[in-house]
């Protein structure tokens, strides 16, 4: 995977991106190997691209029936590649390199350090033997609770345990696919069922630096431990919005989809829907008999996603937290960001904003073509498939199936980026950073 030859001319951004253009390659691949199809489906070209990119970036949009598409091998097929994009690229290929003993070089620290969205080189090596580990123990967790539990639905314990392992792992790695046909509605009475899917939601979204901190935590039994800023930050961001967006689900839908549920079956809905939207697209209710304030309002979360280094894509967390912590400050008329007993370093207030004018750019503009290619979809439709392409959510309302050729290529571009991320996708057109030799005279210019 790390030929410097190959490298050679390209900066570690283009580098990162050329390596997740190979991943989709061979997960195109494999998805047109002999047995990866029932007998008698037939799957395009392009559908099975749209495919390998959704699974490549642990989205779980699909244009068509997984569990009625895929065999047994398939769907294995489709669990790797949603590792493999959950993990990263670099973290598999680095411990592919641990594993035969090879020495892991500077560059290939660098390409680590850009796909985790790392600040420093220090520790990038342990960072991915950590994440690896914490992955994989929460996804066996997962599968062996929700396979027991999923006994109670199946004939044989091999059913169960197969719905149990693409569950935990779909629900973990944020991927979105499902193997039931119908998301998790089947289980849309079953609360532990949600509470387990919520959990394994929130432990890959949240961040794997936060992870790995508490991990440090509980080992070191609370003394001489202090978590970073970072973990702070994004905790903080993670629990308002899913408070937030299970009061504003709630109290929409009160009015209609819940009208008729109990208060706490209309709770763990609003719940599950608030966790899901920031990247993981399971729902356990019809996202489509929804208030078009509500799919509007989940657009926006989408729209936000994960936190950085997780399994999830959009503008981040940490973005979203700074730029409004920002904005409070400036009110407030100060310049400096003070939060949790820290400041907080300008470039990154500006690259908060670059990430945040970019997305609304892509958005806009991906918005006005999926207007023109797809005039069977409303407005709401429409801007719902790309937020959700764009933060690897996964939800639709139903217009994924319909979309044209070029609709296709607009999803696949947005779950790309929101894979990749929009920092390493500008610096990856920007090219080499070039210093500026002369500087020009400063001089203000009125705003607002």
């Amino acid at each position: 995977m790390f030929k410097k030859k190959a490298n050679q001319g390209f900066t570690p951004f283009q580098v990162l991106v050329l390596y997740y253009f190979i991943a989709i390659a061979v997960s195109f691949g494999l998805l047109r190997l002999p047995g990866v199809h029932q007998y008698g489906v037939e799957v395009s070209y392009l559908d099975t691209l749209f495919t390998a990119v959704s699974a490549v970036s642990v989205t779980g949009l699909t244009v068509f029936n997984i569990a009625e598409t895929y065999t047994s091998f398939g769907l294995f097929v489709l669990l790797c590649i949603l590792q493999l994009g959950a993990i990263g690229i670099m973290s598999l290929g680095t411990f592919v390199w641990l594993l035969v003993g090879k020495r892991i070089g500077m560059r290939e620290r660098q390409l680590i350090m850009i796909d985790h969205n790392q600040v420093n080189l220090s520790g990038v090596v342990h960072l991915i033997r950590e994440i690896i580990k914490i992955l994989l123990v929460i996804e066996s967790l997962g599968a062996i609770v929700l396979a027991i539990h999923f006994k109670r639905y199946f004939d044989t314990w091999q059913e169960a345990f197969t719905h149990g392992v693409f569950t935990a792992v779909s629900a973990t790695t944020n991927g979105g696919f499902d193997i039931t046909g119908q998301s998790l509605l089947p289980y849309h009475l079953d609360y532990f069922v949600q509470f387990v899917t919520m959990i394994l939601i929130v432990l890959g979204a949240i961040g794997f630096p936060v992870l790995i901190e508490v991990k440090t935590y509980l080992q070191r039994k609370h003394e001489g431990f202090r978590f970073s800023l970072f973990a702070k930050i994004t905790t903080a961001t993670y629990g308002v919005l899913f408070i937030v967006g299970t009061f504003v689900i709630f109290i929409i839908e009160s009015f209609q989809s819940f009208k008729e549920m109990s208060w706490h079956e209309a709770l763990f809905s609003a719940m599950f829907h608030s966790i899901s939207t920031r990247s993981a697209g399971l729902t356990t209710y019809d996202v489509q008999t929804f208030n078009e304030a509500t799919n509007v309002f989940m657009s926006f979360l989408m729209f936000i996603g994960a936190s950085p280094s997780s399994v999830g894509g959009g503008i981040r967390t940490t973005t979203f937290a700074i730029v409004i912590l920002f904005l409070i400050s400036y009110a407030n008329g100060r310049e400096e960001i003070q939060i949790f007993g820290r400041e907080i370093h300008m470039i990154d207030v500006f690259r908060s904003f670059v990430v945040i004018i970019l997305a609304l750019f892509m958005v806009l503009i991906s918005t006005m073509i999926l207007l023109i290619t797809e005039p069977h979809a409303t407005a709401t439709q429409i801007i719902f498939e790309i937020t959700s392409a764009f933060g690897t959510c996964g939800m639709s309302l139903g217009i994924t199936n319909d979309l044209s050729t070029a609709g296709k290529v607009v999803i696949m571009v947005l779950m790309f980026i929101g894979r990749v991320g929009l920092i390493s996708f500008l610096y990856t057109l920007g090219g080499k950073k070039k210093k500026m030799v002369y500087r020009y005279p400063k001089e203000r210019v009125i705003i607002g």
